[in-house]
């Protein structure tokens, strides 16, 4: 697949592209929907369109990496000096969640479970843009955080993908099927980021100086 976008600055035609392609893969699916549709309701040239995006996954990719950078991996959320290392997890944790159980986050989510069997680059550019730009972007700071001295991490993949894959709880599950959640989204989010981050801390915690 074609490599992850960096990010660009927002133009008026880039944003015309991105929010009707959005439109059309959440209204028609991946498949059903080709550059030239986007182009047509974007109201801009194909030539405009490849110039800011050469393939149909490139541009799934970028509204799904737009969306991450913007909820998920502003670098204020890995703040390089803490004093606490438990409110730094459950900060990040929970503007994680809270994100993943976003209407807009699961409609896109949706679209790629429910195609990219068919499609494999629709699973490669979300997972490219989504899932694994924010373990590679967590990783880095747990290890700035083993190096403080705050946490004991032998496997920084590992303990990245344990600690996201506790906060896709059964609430997860539910929003994924467009269910109501059993309890109010900001108590059940923090309780779910709460245990998540005592968990992690029971195996991760950096043992005290003698």
């Amino acid at each position: 697949m074609d490599d992850l976008p960096a990010p660009l600055p927002l133009s008026r035609k880039r944003q015309q592209i991105l929010e009707a392609a959005r439109a059309l893969f959440l209204a028609q699916g991946y498949g059903h929907v080709s550059m030239d549709a986007m182009a047509k309701l974007a109201q801009v040239s194909k030539a405009t369109l490849y110039a800011h995006f050469p393939s149909k996954n490139r541009l799934f990719a970028t509204i799904v990496s737009d969306a991450c950078r913007l909820n998920t991996m502003d670098e204020s959320n890995f703040p390089l000096i803490v004093t606490d290392i438990a409110a730094a997890l459950r900060q990040i944790g929970v503007r994680l969640l809270t994100f993943l159980l976003l209407p807009a986050t699961m409609e896109i989510y949706r679209v790629v479970m429910a195609e990219s069997v068919r499609f494999p680059e629709l699973g490669e550019a979300f997972m490219a843009a989504g899932p694994e730009a924010f373990r590679a972007r967590f990783m880095q700071w747990l290890q700035v955080q083993v190096a403080a001295g705050h946490l004991a991490i032998d496997n920084p993949a590992v303990a990245a993908e344990q600690f996201g894959a506790m906060l896709r709880p059964l609430r997860f599950m539910r929003a994924t099927l467009g269910l109501p959640g059993e309890r109010d989204d900001a108590e059940e989010i923090a309780a779910t980021v709460g245990e998540a981050v005592e968990t992690f801390l029971r195996r991760y915690r950096a043992a005290p100086e003698a």
